[in-house]
């Protein structure tokens, strides 16, 4: 760890002469307290997948992670600090890692290390991936990227840092391991035919319920229109229509009475007249009586 500057712990009205500000500093409670956490963080030792190998690269000596104090990287969540989920959470993982995240002592954060970790990545639509290790455990930092560079999680690392440089003694928000009462742990999931979330319990017996009384369940119910709730919507005429529609009834002569159609008709180009049969049952009977 680097030497301790006095200078960068200043956060005081009280001012102090120049020749003794590298001797002391006067700052508050939480800036030391802060200070102490940021420079000694220590990750668990766990990888998933090849996010590992950039997490093993950046604490190399290329890039030499012990610059930051965290080089310590333990095998037991006991002494850890920092969980970095890196690569792809599959069902079966999930619970492990809650369950080592349970042992982890307060203060406890976690980075989320690739697009697996955060969101599923390329594989989010397998039947054996989860969507976000967010969905179980809460996250501090998401590092994006398919796999993220060891540049990438030296930010998110310093991300952090300045996370943790922000929170404060007096407000129990920022520090909630001082709160009164243990903290509760968080749900372990149920790994079965499917992975089942024990939070989730009561809208899946609800869900459960439904589908055996033959009710629709986990989709939304739209509501059923009346008659007169319906909208009458009139088909929209396209641009010009109307205008061709009425100059075209206005040239358009009027239609003449069906008996000077009729009449018309055979002086029109020999088309036949429409068949009376009362003027034929007429005709029918005046000639009998002509012949009587």
């Amino acid at each position: 760890m680097a030497q301790l500057d006095l200078r960068d712990l200043h956060a005081t009205e009280f001012p102090i002469p120049d020749e003794m500000q590298g001797n002391v500093a006067i700052t508050s409670l939480s800036k030391i307290y802060n200070w102490s956490r940021r420079s000694s963080m220590w990750p668990l030792l766990f990888g998933l997948a090849c996010c590992a190998i950039e997490m093993i690269a950046t604490a190399a000596a290329r890039y030499d992670l012990s610059r930051f104090g965290m080089e310590v990287m333990r095998a037991s969540p006991r002494q850890s600090d920092l969980m970095i989920v890196s690569g792809t959470v599959t069902k079966k993982m999930v619970v492990p890692i809650v369950r080592l995240y349970n042992q982890m002592p307060e203060p406890k954060y976690v980075l989320a290390m690739g697009a697996c970790a955060s969101g599923g990545g390329p594989f989010k639509e397998g039947y054996n991936v989860v969507s976000g290790i967010d969905q179980y455990i809460p996250v501090d930092v998401y590092v994006p990227g398919c796999p993220p560079t060891p540049q990438a999680l030296l930010h998110g690392l310093i991300s952090l840092q300045k996370k943790i440089d922000g929170q404060s003694l007096a407000n129990l928000d920022d520090v909630p391991w001082y709160g009164v009462g243990p903290s509760e742990p968080t749900p372990i999931p149920i790994l079965g035919p499917d992975i089942i979330d024990p939070r989730q319990m009561d809208l899946i017996r609800r869900q459960a319920q439904l589908a055996a009384a033959g009710k629709p369940f986990g989709m939304r119910e739209l509501p059923e229109l009346k008659p007169a709730d319906t909208p009458k919507i009139a088909p929209k005429a396209k641009a010009g229509t109307e205008t061709a529609a009425k100059s075209a009834a206005e040239a358009k002569p009027a239609a003449p009475a069906p008996s000077a159609v009729a009449e018309a008709a055979p002086a029109a180009g020999g088309a036949k007249p429409k068949f009376d049969k009362q003027a034929m049952l007429a005709k029918i009977r005046e000639k009998k009586a002509n012949k009587g």
